[in-house]
Formats: C-alpha cells, structure tokens, sequence
C-alpha cells in the first residue's frame, strides 16, 4: 500500500493514510477512460432536436406546375427538400443516446481514474470537512490553503448541504458525494480533494 499526506482545511500536514493499490495504484487504462467519458457524455444529451421532414412542413399540397412541356424540371412539391421553406431531408429527430458498458469496464475506469490523480499528485486528503454554516468564504480559504487554484473537485463521504451551497458560487469548484462520483468528473477537474472518510467508502466499493 501506497501513503498520502493528509491535510486540515488550513493546508497544515496533520498524519498520513495508507491507499488501497487495488483503487489507487493501478496502472491507469487510457482506452477504457476514455470509453467511460464518450458513454458518460452520450448518456447527458437530451436528444429532443427535431426537424420537419416534407411530409411535416406547412404547404406544398399542390404540384406548382404541369409535368411536360415548361422548360423548369419537374417538380412534385414546392416542400420537397430542394425548394426554400422545403422539408429537412435526413434530419435529426428525437431519440435516446443512453447505452451502458458492463460492470467491469466502469470499476476499471474508475480506479484508472482515481490511479491517474495519484499518480500525478493531483489529489488531496483531508482529514476532515466541517463547516458552521453556509460560507463560501470558508471553502476559498481553504483551497488557497491547499494551494489549489484551478479546478478542483471536492468529494465527500454523504452529500453535505453546506459544504454544496458554499462551494456552489465558487468558479470552478464542484462537489460530489461518494456515490454520485463519476469518470468524466474526477478527469475533468485539476485537482482531486477527497475527505480522509470517503476514501473508505471508495475503497469499500471499488477494492
């Protein structure tokens, strides 16, 4: 087993944690990373776009002229898709992107992710993650503490109303509980900051 530092909200060192190395010290899988992150943006597309086909749009019940001996080509619909104000040939209509990929694939992608942020001392353990009431100005302070100053992702073990609403206004900051946590998050954000509690609970599930 690997050890991390493990801080206070103020940035001072306080003990050391031991890490699970069959969540975080795998090598991490680039290749199912990535299948984790398409199928994860997949499955947030609303896929309500819609467009008229000829059939749809208003008008064009009448052939505009007589089929020989004009000169123009011959023409059925003045709402066929070459005409202006003509049906969509082709177009998107509603449908559902959602797939899955089986069990194995996403644990793999997970401890990937999670081995990645290790790896590349992106990730941050705090001790604990105690707020007195709804202030941002507690959680600023904090990560500049910790010396964070891009995008970070606060993990914690249950989902803790002050600590969402007081990261909330922060730019580039995002909270998730331990079962909310996904891929695309954890590679999406810099910086990884997860409470000493929940990496029980990761490892508890993912081990």
């Amino acid at each position: 087993m690997s050890t991390i530092s493990v801080f206070d909200m103020t940035g001072n060192q306080v003990s050391e944690t031991e890490l699970s190395d069959a969540v975080f010290g795998i090598t991490p899988n680039e290749a199912v990373m990535h299948a984790m992150v398409v199928n994860y943006l997949a499955n947030q597309r609303q896929g309500t776009q819609s467009t008229l086909t000829r059939t749809e749009v208003s008008g064009g019940g009448r052939k505009p002229w007589r089929q020989k001996g004009t000169g123009h080509a011959r023409q059925g619909s003045t709402r066929a898709p070459q005409w202006v104000h003509g049906g969509i040939a082709l177009g998107p209509k509603p449908r559902d992107y959602r797939y899955s990929l089986n069990k194995k694939v996403r644990r793999l992608a997970m401890k990937s992710a999670l081995s990645a942020k290790v790896l590349d001392n992106n990730m941050i353990v705090l001790n604990e993650l105690s707020l007195e009431g709804y202030k941002t100005k507690t959680v600023v302070n904090m990560l500049k503490a910790l010396g964070v100053d891009g995008k970070a992702l606060i993990v914690t073990s249950e989902a803790d109303a002050k600590v969402i609403k007081s990261a909330a206004n922060i730019p580039g900051v995002k909270t998730a509980a331990v079962n909310t946590l996904n891929v695309y998050d954890i590679l999406n954000y810099d910086k990884l900051i997860v409470v000493k509690n929940a990496v029980g609970k990761i490892e508890e599930v993912y081990a």
